[in-house]
Order: structure tokens, then sequence, then C-alpha cells
């Protein structure tokens, strides 16, 4: 896997982004993760609902105007980060790119799409090129899924994966947190579930499929594949919304060709960059989402044991924020290499 340093040095050409969605939760975020890996912007063009142009948001000590989506084209920034749902960029990312402007697109509009490719830099990056003017952001959940199961698949080789989500209120938005705040106060309001989710689990993660799975659960099933260039992989997954913030958590079950070594896989997995090692029980040391994921760009791995129903497999726990590293962050470090190997120029 590869190490990728996010910060630029001043002397680094500057340049226009564009971040649209800009006042939504992960808009909110790249606009901090741009900020404090110091990305090479020289002028700002924040994108929102029609209903939000003209409001001013504050960006590095500047006031910056929120403009439209064709405004934002006609100052041809170099890079426009998406943050604004499938259908707003199935609209609107193929406009972006027909002007010369590469999309880093954070929905799941163009995920699946063959002709697009689907990154999470630390494994699969080298594969874009200068004609990649549409580039997809995986799903939060299988970003830091697939964070552990890369390193751990060039070992002994992945052979099939079950996975239970515990995922925050955050990947819903603004409305969901909300939800949650309000229900913990006992206050009446807007309501992003279908019931309480406070003091509740939901099941439910997005629209059911005819296969009596979520579109969420095939997301995780989906994306795996395509990131980690094997068809092969076998991918079964239930995800549940868990009156949580901070970050999403996972419960995985890797079944491998051979069997494991243990000590080898926390080896392998401590030399990770972008990967956090919390494996140690006896002092109860284990991630979890408030404590460790929230604000970190890390993915954090623990409770590693083997599976003792099967020789080939092990159990691990992973957590991650999935406002960050989960969304913000990995779009931030696509453009970072985009920058870096020339793909991309101001």
């Amino acid at each position: 896997m590869q190490s990728f340093q996010l910060s630029f040095e001043p002397k680094l050409i500057f340049m226009k982004v564009a971040v649209v969605g800009a006042t939504g939760l992960v808009g909110t975020k790249m606009l901090e993760v741009l900020e404090e890996q110091n990305f090479p912007v020289t002028e700002l063009i924040p994108v929102a609902s029609e209903q939000s142009v003209g409001k001013i948001i504050e960006w590095k000590n500047r006031s910056w105007k929120v403009v439209s989506m064709a405004d934002a084209i006609a100052a041809r920034p170099a890079i426009a980060l998406f943050s604004a749902g499938g259908n707003t960029s199935l609209e609107w990312a193929p406009k972006f790119a027909e002007a010369g402007i590469t999309v880093i697109d954070n929905s799941s509009a163009w995920r699946m799409d063959p002709s697009k490719k689907l990154i999470v830099p630390e494994i699969n990056a080298e594969t874009l090129t200068a004609d990649d003017k549409i580039i997809a952001n995986p799903n939060c959940s299988t970003i830091q899924m697939v964070m552990v199961l890369q390193p751990l698949h060039q070992l002994y080789k992945v052979k099939r994966v079950v996975v239970s989500t515990y995922q925050s209120v955050t990947g819903t938005g603004k409305k969901a947190v909300d939800q949650l705040m309000n229900e913990r106060s006992g206050k009446e309001g807007e309501m992003a579930y279908r019931y309480a989710i406070d003091l509740n689990l939901i099941p439910q993660i997005d629209v059911f499929m005819e296969n009596g799975y979520t579109k969420e659960e095939m997301k995780m099933v989906n994306e795996t594949k395509k990131i980690m260039g094997d068809d092969s992989i076998s991918v079964t997954a239930t995800c549940v919304r868990v009156p949580v913030m901070g970050g999403h958590s996972e419960s995985v079950n890797i079944e491998f060709e051979r069997a494991p070594d243990l000590d080898e896989v926390r080896r392998a997995l401590s030399t990770v960059p972008g990967i956090t090692l919390m494996d140690e029980p006896s002092s109860f040391e284990y991630p979890m989402p408030l404590i460790h994921a929230h604000n970190s760009d890390q993915v954090f791995v623990g409770r590693l044991r083997l599976d003792e129903s099967n020789i080939n497999s092990i159990n691990c726990w992973i957590v991650s924020d999935n406002l960050r590293k989960g969304a913000a962050t990995n779009a931030v470090q696509i453009a970072n290499y985009l920058l870096r190997s020339g793909l991309t120029k101001a």
C-alpha cells in the first residue's frame, strides 16, 4: 500500500478548487481538510443549492460567496469536490468534466460505472490518468474496510468477508444528527428516519433491493470487489444505523485461502500508513468511534483474533470517522495525488 503526504509546501503551484455542497456536513469537512492539509488553493469556489447562492462562508480567514453550478463551471476550477447527492452529480458532474474540470464525487452516482475509477488512494491511485475527469469516492463503510483488507489480501488472499456495520447518524446528514439530539433532549422535530434513533438501532441503511439486502449493503459488496480489483472475493454485509457520533464501526470476519498467523497480521497492519492498530485486550485497548476516530483521518483496527470455527479466518473490529477518511479526507487525498502526479494542472 502507498504512503501519502497530504500537506503541500508553499512553493508548489496554487489552483482554483470548487467544493460542491459546501454547506453540508461532508462539504464542510472537505473545507476543513483542505485547510488542515494546506492544499494549494488560490481561489475557493463554494457551491450550494440555489437557496444558498449569495450566502457568505468563512474559510482560511477570508469570506467567500456561494455561487451557482453554472457560475462555478464558468470560473474554470482545476478540481471540483462534489458532495451534493447522486442526482446532482448525475446532472452536473458531466458538465464540469466537459469543461475540463476534474470532478471527485462523493455520491454513489458513478461508483459502479465501468468507465469511472473508484479510488482509495492507498490502494489503487496508480490506476488514475489525466483522462479521468469524473472520479468516484467510495462509500464510507467500504473505504475503512478495504484499507484493512488490502494488506491482508496481499499476504493470504482474501476469500470471503462477512461484515456487520454500526453506522453513525452523521452518515445520513445534519437532519439525522438533529433528530438524535432532539430525541435525546425530549424536543419535537423533523424526522430523518422512519423510527426513533435514540436508544434504538435501525437495521436499514438506504432502500431495500429485490434480493432483500439494502442498497448500502450491496455497495459494500460491489465496491470492495472493484476497488481491490478481484471479483473472486465474496462479501456479505448487514448495515445498521446506531445512535452514535464520531464514526462508523464494523465487525468483520475475514476468510483467507490459507491459515493466517495472527502475529504476522498485526505486523502487517501496524506498518500500513493510514491504519492505527489498537489491539491490547489486557489493557482494554480497542478502537471506539467517539473516543478515537472522531476528527481523525486514521482507520483504527483492533479486537484481532483467530476464528475458532474456521482455521483460515480472523475476526476484527474496524473504526473510522465516516466524514473524514470515509468521505472528505479520501477525496482530498485523491486531489493530492492528481496534483503531485501531474494529472491535473491549475
